[in-house]
């Protein structure tokens, strides 16, 4: 459900990780968090920017039980270790980014990045509708809703989001 490995965006090292929902929804268990982590872990001893794409619209694997939710503390450490060395963590939302995923690693990039009208959230709109019994607003977990309430950075279809990645790390870069 994760792809992970190193390679070079605008000239300069890069650690990836990309979930995959063609497999079980891109839900994070103990491997996709075990991969994430070495990831992060690798980019931070390298001295490297991390880009971790959220291809997913799972969220924590429940069956797995608490190894799984553990991953989400785990990936959120490993990158904020790496904060903490001083090194860049871009975030991409692809539709949909919810549940654990959206509640752990994709939600505190450094720069988080969206596709455009993206559903992003913890749980979908139809269960938080039935629970709170009021209608949300129209589009409240679309990207467009949450870059103009600050959630995210920025929305760039998903055509120029290398273009735009690369000018991120260009202008962010420095040689440690």
């Amino acid at each position: 459900a994760v792809v992970t490995g190193l390679g070079k965006l605008a000239g300069k090292d890069v650690a990836i990780a990309v979930t995959d929902s063609r497999f079980i929804m891109g839900s994070m268990g103990s491997v996709v968090g075990e991969k994430i982590t070495r990831a992060v872990e690798e980019a931070t001893k390298r001295k490297i920017p991390v880009i971790i794409i959220s291809g997913s619209g799972g969220g924590a694997r429940m069956y797995e039980g608490v190894f799984s939710l553990m991953q989400m503390a785990k990936t959120c450490a490993a990158l904020s270790r790496h904060n903490e060395a001083g090194f860049l963590h871009i975030s991409v939302l692809t539709n949909p980014t919810m549940a654990g995923i959206m509640a752990s690693f994709a939600g505190i990039g450094d720069i988080i990045m969206a596709e455009p009208k993206a559903l992003i959230g913890f749980t979908g709109p139809r269960v938080i509708e039935q629970t709170i019994r009021q209608k949300l607003p129209e589009g409240f977990q679309r990207s467009e809703f949450l870059l103009a309430h600050g959630l995210i950075d920025m929305i760039v279809a998903r055509k120029e989001m290398k273009e735009q990645m690369s000018k991120i790390i260009e202008y962010t870069h420095i040689n440690k």
